[in-house]
């Protein structure tokens, strides 16, 4: 499992990739920020991963930024878990 990338969950709509990234880097580096967006709409789905360059960065962001307000919102920050097979949804 890779102890370096971190969910960060409960942010807010006008969080972006670059100010995600800015708001981590008082933890250390950055390596990577994203916020996940809806591919149809575009829109934020109020979550992100941002990759720190090292597991103590990582545990110190969580330390730092777990139920932090960013823009608002009191952010949920942990270890992000391996993503798992869904079976395709039925319309």
């Amino acid at each position: 499992m890779d102890e370096k990338k971190l969910f960060v969950g409960n942010l807010s709509y006008g969080v972006t990739n670059e100010s995600l990234a800015a708001a981590f880097a008082g933890a250390g580096t950055v390596e990577s920020a994203q916020v996940i967006s809806d591919k149809f709409s575009g829109r934020s789905k109020g979550f992100g991963f941002v990759e720190m360059s090292s597991s103590e960065e990582a545990q110190n962001a969580i330390s730092m930024f777990n139920e932090q307000e960013l823009e608002g919102r009191p952010m949920i920050v942990n270890i992000a878990r391996p993503k798992t097979e869904r079976p395709p949804r039925e319309f």
